[in-house]
């Protein structure tokens, strides 16, 4: 083929994605909720409510502010429960699928799961458990990646507590040299750690297949990352706008509704 003609292709492919046509969305919520117990064992912890709605539900409003509105959940604990909340997405406007994680095998795997979905195409992946304000957040980092070509951009945040996260060693203001687990405070590489949210190109997908499990049994996203980087692609990463609440424990859910309560309108 032509170079210069794949070199169209390619900039037509970009320019496709920019304007919300082939973009998809994925939402991971197939986690068990430990630490939420007792709650988590009648309900979901994305349907924990968050203002005057399910947390998973401030998620898809992101992705509708960034143009996406096929969308598909990975399912597992509770799955039924999601399935009554949002139906086909009509509700919202938007088209949900629904994919079932029947094994807990960790976050990498959950994205797995959703590869039939999202084909060939470019795709956003925001975990279903977290708060963000104000939600032009997607749409800011996918404009990112889109600019930069990237491969695999990961949204950032400042923690004080990062083993509790995946957190990146930068190269300079906006490449990954390496990623790494839930780190202790003294062996973390930053103060920057995944939010949750993520771009990717289909290519996570080798990734992923490449990805062995960790000391618990499980397929860590960060680990696949850690591949891409380790290969030579293009992994960047993007500090987050405004705030963000992991709402992985009672304290940071009553903190997620009380920041809803004091500063958001809508």
């Amino acid at each position: 083929m032509d170079v210069k003609l794949i070199k169209l292709l390619k900039k037509v492919r970009f320019m496709k994605v920019y304007v919300g046509e082939n973009m998809k969305g994925l939402i991971p919520a197939a986690g068990s909720g430990e630490r939420l117990q007792p709650i988590t064992l009648a309900i979901p912890k994305e349907l924990l409510v968050v203002g005057q709605k399910a947390c998973i539900e401030h998620v898809v409003e992101a992705f509708k502010l960034a143009n996406i509105t096929d969308i598909t959940i990975v399912v597992g604990w509770k799955k039924h429960a999601i399935l009554d909340y949002f139906g086909s997405g009509k509700r919202l406007n938007v088209d949900i699928t629904y994919l079932v994680q029947d094994n807990r095998e960790g976050l990498a795997k959950a994205v797995e799961v959703g590869k039939r979905m999202m084909g060939n195409d470019t795709f956003a992946v925001v975990l279903g458990d977290n708060f963000f304000y104000p939600k032009t957040f997607l749409k800011e980092i996918i404009d990112f990646h889109i600019k930069e070509k990237s491969d695999c951009t990961v949204g950032v945040f400042r923690t004080d507590n990062p083993s509790n996260y995946g957190v990146i060693e930068p190269k300079n203001n906006k490449n990954i040299k390496d990623i790494i687990e839930k780190p202790s405070k003294e062996k973390a590489p930053s103060n920057l750690a995944s939010a949750g949210i993520y771009v990717f190109e289909p290519c996570i997908f080798e990734a992923i297949k490449k990805t062995k499990k960790d000391k618990k049994g499980e397929y860590q996203l960060t680990n696949s990352i850690k591949i891409m980087v380790n290969e030579g692609k293009k992994v960047l990463y993007k500090k987050l706008k405004g705030n963000h609440i992991d709402i992985g424990t009672p304290g940071t859910l009553k903190k997620a509704n009380d920041f809803f309560s004091d500063y958001v309108t809508d």
